[in-house]
Order: structure tokens, then C-alpha cells, then sequence
């Protein structure tokens, strides 16, 4: 029995040797922040260009419907014009 209690002692002692936690080395921590500087090196303009594109699309939209409106009473204000100009003409003779 004392042999069994050796070994489970050895057997404690070379688990307890083994299981050293291994925490990041300074290198491995500058590899990483300096790989997290460089995404955000690159994502952040990339964010803010999709951004200014979307929003510029959004005022081209607003701008080309505007546009439409203006296009279309344009063209009622035209046929308005041409009614009063056939009065005109048709009522000045008489």
C-alpha cells in the first residue's frame, strides 16, 4: 500500500509539474496588437468610404425625384401655356 500511495504521490507531483499555466509572451502580445492596429488600419476607411457612398447615393436619390417632379410640372405648366396661347389666338380674332 505504501508503494500505491508513492506512486499516486509521484503521479500528483508530475501533474502538477506539467500543468504550468503558459501565459502570452510580450512578443506574442505586440504580434497581436500590432495585427489588431493593422485591421483597424485597414476596416476603418473602408467603413467611412461605405458610408459617404451610401449616403451620397441617398442625396443623388432625393435629388433625381426632386428632378422627376420639377420635370413633370414642367411639363404641365407647358401645356397650360399652350391652352392660354390657342385662347389667346382663337379669342383675339373675334
Amino acid at each position: 500500500m505504501n508503494t500505491q500511495e508513492d506512486r499516486d504521490e509521484l503521479l500528483e507531483l508530475y501533474k502538477k509539474s506539467t500543468s504550468q499555466e503558459e501565459n502570452l509572451s510580450l512578443k506574442t502580445l505586440w504580434v497581436a496588437y500590432l495585427l489588431l492596429l493593422v485591421c483597424l488600419c485597414i476596416l476603418i476607411p473602408k467603413i467611412y468610404i461605405a458610408n459617404e457612398i451610401y449616403y451620397t447615393s441617398r442625396e443623388i436619390s432625393d435629388i433625381n425625384n426632386k428632378r422627376d417632379v420639377l420635370l413633370e410640372e414642367n411639363r404641365a405648366l407647358k401645356i397650360k401655356l399652350e391652352n392660354m396661347k390657342y385662347k389667346n389666338q382663337v379669342i383675339d380674332p373675334l
